[in-house]
């Protein structure tokens, strides 16, 4: 009986594997696939890489920052700059972290903090940093500085941009002046 009991194992997985053949070929008979004529998820397509010293265009999207600043809050800003605690310190005389200390940032030119190792998109911009600069850079980081270290996925609330931009221009023993709204 033992040399017929693997026999009837190796029949069963047989039978197992030529009803599941059958199954797929009637099921393939009984319903036919209708195809689209066009694809309805559409893919973005990537924008061509830059060099180190190109900006990406200009985000068309984002609100006037006079706009934004009008109603921003420093103390909103503040709790906004909880989210970057952890690489960047906020106060005069404040250590560089995994990202430079942002005392007095606003207006002074870019990747310009003393004892700070940048990457080389950022030490290829010869811009300071403006209040519309700033907008577009913590909308999308990456976006706005190709190669930039920063893995920072950015602030989409124009209000939490607003707020941590006054905050940072409250870090500035002379601010510089706000943009007019628009």
């Amino acid at each position: 009986m033992d040399g017929l009991r693997g026999n009837k194992i190796f029949a069963a997985i047989l039978v197992a594997l030529i009803l599941g053949l059958v199954s797929s070929m009637i099921g393939d008979a009984l319903v036919s696939p209708t195809y689209l004529s066009e694809t309805v998820y559409k893919v973005e397509v990537l924008e061509p890489s830059l060099s180190p010293t190109e900006k990406s265009p200009k985000v068309d999207v984002l609100t006037p920052i006079g706009t934004l600043l009008a109603t921003a809050s420093v103390e909103g800003g503040k709790k906004v700059a909880k989210k970057c605690v952890q690489c960047h310190t906020f106060e005069q005389g404040g250590p560089n972290r995994i990202g430079p200390n942002l005392w007095d940032i606003v207006g002074k030119k870019q990747a310009s903090k003393p004892g700070f190792s940048y990457s080389s998109a950022a030490k290829a911009m010869h811009a300071d940093w403006t209040y519309n600069d700033l907008n577009e850079f913590l909308f999308n980081p990456r976006k706005y500085l190709s190669g930039t270290k920063m893995s920072f996925a950015g602030l989409k609330s124009d209000n939490d941009r607003a707020n941590i931009i006054l905050y940072l221009r409250s870090l500035s023993p002379s601010p510089v002046p706000l943009p007019p709204k628009k």
